[in-house]
């Protein structure tokens, strides 16, 4: 069953607006960051990637952001032209912020952390004089990534592009992607990501990110009580996320899909978030069931894990086949499947 009808006509498969940033990544990795001394740089940020991931699966990205106007600005969006990404709307900073940097820390197979440097970040600067309505209406969906409602200009742009999104029938897809940076205090991000969330049509997270987004409506809700909730407002797919457990896609006619990680060996416990939505996205835009859609997305996300990179690992659609081929012939036909 189709949930939401996309536009075919459209230019973009998908308009994205959020945090373009630059990853360093430890090569000496199963040690303290403190004891890393080389690293490898990579495009970032959690909007930046999923548009990467949706790239290599083969559809068209648009991107609304601002970046630093040095090297480390002209690397980003040089990375997206070259996988053919459009930066037509991507915008340099004129008071000197710099680009957000994260340093990643691999000290083990399943633990890891992240340092991020976001004072004067570029990304937060996007503007509400950046929105571009035509812009917007020629993408099937607009992505809205939660870090980008952290500070402002960034969440009034975020928020006027909601609205011109919902002007013109342009569907809405939230990714909470809490990041504790830049944050005030919890009723602030409580506030502006509910405001997104009441007008998403797909919203993803996990459940941390859900009772941040629910705290001043109903604190303690469970999984069944928050996609009923958001469901009650505007959202078509919501999706809960808990980790090595596996993510549950909740649909507005009351079904549900589940889907838990393909056994695999791990380097690192972070970046399979935005391979998941990438892959999850493509099923959608493909028109495929719910759960074949969870599966590629989940297919996606072990992979990630398994890869020193975030965007510069997103797999090809023959890739994630591949590996989901031989993990069926090896553990069985429903081995990711709840």
């Amino acid at each position: 069953m189709k949930y939401i009808e996309f536009d075919n006509s459209k230019q973009y498969d998908l308009i994205l607006l959020g945090r373009v940033a630059v990853d360093l990544n430890p090569v000496d990795y199963y040690c303290p960051l403190n004891e890393s001394t080389t690293f490898k740089r990579y495009l970032g940020g959690s909007p930046a990637n999923i548009a990467v991931g949706l790239a290599r699966l083969g559809k068209k990205c648009g991107f609304f952001a601002r970046v630093s106007d040095d090297q480390l600005g002209k690397f980003v969006t040089d990375y997206f032209e070259k996988e053919g990404i459009d930066t037509s709307h991507i915008v340099k900073c004129e008071n000197g912020e710099k680009i957000g940097l994260t340093f990643t820390e691999i000290k083990s197979e399943t633990e890891s952390s992240i340092v991020m440097y976001r004072n004067m970040a570029a990304d937060l600067k996007l503007d509400v004089c950046d929105i571009d309505e035509e812009y917007i209406k020629r993408g099937k969906a607009l992505l809205i990534s939660g870090t980008a409602l952290a500070e402002s200009p960034s969440r009034e742009a975020a928020l006027k592009a909601v609205a011109l999104a919902k002007r013109n029938n342009v569907p809405i897809i939230f990714d909470i992607d809490y990041r504790a940076y830049n944050w005030k205090n919890e009723d602030e991000i409580a506030i502006y990501y509910s405001a997104v969330a009441k007008e998403a049509d797909i919203i993803l997270g996990s459940r941390e990110e859900y009772d941040l987004t629910q705290k001043l409506i109903k604190e303690g809700m469970d999984d069944i009580e928050t996609a009923k909730y958001w469901h009650a407002q505007n959202a078509k797919i919501v999706i809960i996320k808990h980790g090595k457990e596996g993510s549950t896609a909740y649909t507005n006619d009351g079904e549900s899909f589940s889907i838990k990680p393909f056994p695999i060996k791990l380097l690192k416990s972070f970046g399979g978030g935005d391979g998941y939505a990438s892959a999850f996205l493509y099923g959608l835009f493909e028109g495929w069931e719910i759960i074949d859609c969870l599966e590629f997305g989940s297919a996606s996300a072990s992979l990630l894990i398994a890869s020193h990179a975030c965007s510069e690992d997103m797999p090809s659609v023959e890739k994630v086949k591949d590996f989901i081929k031989k993990e069926k012939e090896e553990y069985g036909e429903l081995i990711a499947r709840v």
